[in-house]
């Protein structure tokens, strides 16, 4: 007789490890960096064979393989991988193998099977190349950190968040601005008025915390070159301590920091990434680069619930149209955040429409009263 709750287990188990190997598969083939690119192969390859292992479980207990079918997160997650580069959505892969690194821990089909410690193990591999502090020693691996440096942050996060923050602050401010009952010109001149404070808002801010940033990134490396010129045998001992922290035996972390400080451009170079998590390439980013896309995103969102009034005459034809417009923007934003998540599609999307609603039914009772007043 076949169990029912272990033919869900198998088929769940099954089920995620196959989404795992497609999502390896397709950060490796837009991976530029060839030494990147292999560990996520190597990666899907282990994801495959866990498959596998749940497969010949259900085979077992006479249960039929269904059809390989790919879930619809784990396709955006791929399409975006692909669209924007790995480092767009590593962050959010590395927060789903964080949260599934124990998944096997207890099950008792996989104690006496390498499943558990290999989940671990890719937890710990993606928490390093997102956290390059975390440690990976050897020339290839100090690549990755270089590598993922800029995605630090979640830069999906980041995105969907940016045109959140746009559409409800502005889907805010034009229901006001309506709930006063003013000329349709005057809700779409404050409409544009707030993209454009928002936005330029959003961007100073985004230019100024990356610049500090880099400021305060050059300085430390200033320090640093003057001390790997002064005082080279304290930082070769330093390095030396940091590898040995990482888990190397005392005399190959020397070796390998003696070989490193020989050559002074590449000591620096090593130094600012393993002593300072800094990598000199990038330093942070671009702010400009950070302020344009601050800029962009915040403005995308917050067209939106302005838009109907370039073009419908009648104010309460408008503000419909602008309702039904930014209900249908946060329902997909919602959506999106279940990339973060992996929550139930409907329920983040219906949840971010009401919270977005109800922002919005407060600021337009606040302008009718006002209206009244100001009219009375």
């Amino acid at each position: 007789m076949v169990n029912q709750p272990e033919v869900e287990r198998y088929l769940e188990n099954w089920q995620d490890e196959i989404e795992s190997a497609f999502l390896y598969i397709a950060l490796a083939e837009a991976e530029s960096q060839p030494v990147l690119a292999e560990v996520y192969r190597k990666l899907a390859m282990t994801e495959e064979t866990h498959a596998k292992f749940w497969q010949d479980k259900l085979i077992s207990i006479g249960y039929g393989i269904p059809e390989r079918k790919i879930g619809w997160r784990t396709l955006s997650l791929a399409k975006l991988a692909r669209w924007f580069g790995p480092k767009f959505v590593v962050p959010t892969i590395n927060s789903m193998e964080q949260i599934d690194s124990h998944i096997y821990d207890t099950q008792p089909d996989t104690q006496d099977t390498r499943l558990p410690v290999e989940e671990r193990s890719h937890a710990r591999l993606l928490q390093a190349i997102t956290s390059p502090k975390a440690g990976m020693e050897g020339s290839a691996l100090a690549q990755i950190e270089g590598r993922h440096r800029s995605a630090g942050g979640n830069t999906l996060r980041a995105a969907v968040l940016g045109a959140n923050d746009g559409l409800l602050s502005n889907l805010s401010l034009v229901m006001g601005v309506a709930g006063a009952d003013l000329a349709g010109n005057s809700v779409l001149v404050t409409g544009m008025a707030g993209l454009l404070a928002g936005a330029c808002s959003m961007a100073l801010g985004e230019w100024l915390s990356v610049q500090s940033s880099r400021e305060l990134y050059e300085r430390q490396i200033t320090i640093e070159r003057r001390e790997v010129e002064e005082v080279p045998e304290e930082e070769e001992e330093e390095l030396a301590l940091i590898y040995e922290a990482k888990g190397l035996p005392e005399a190959q972390a020397r070796a390998l920091a003696g070989k490193i400080m020989q050559n002074r451009s590449t000591a620096l170079d090593t130094l600012a990434r393993e002593e300072l998590g800094i990598d000199p390439d990038e330093l942070g980013g671009s702010p400009w680069e950070a302020a344009v896309t601050s800029f962009l995103l915040f403005a995308v969102g917050a067209i939106i619930p302005v838009a109907p009034f370039f073009f419908l005459p009648g104010l309460s034809s408008a503000i419909i149209a602008s309702l039904f417009l930014s209900g249908l923007a946060l329902f997909i934003i919602g959506a999106g955040i279940t990339l973060l998540t992996g929550r139930n599609l409907f329920y983040s999307g219906t949840r971010q429409v009401i919270f977005g609603f109800a922002a919005a039914a407060i600021t337009y009772s606040v302008g009718k009263l006002l209206g009244v007043a100001i009219s009375g």
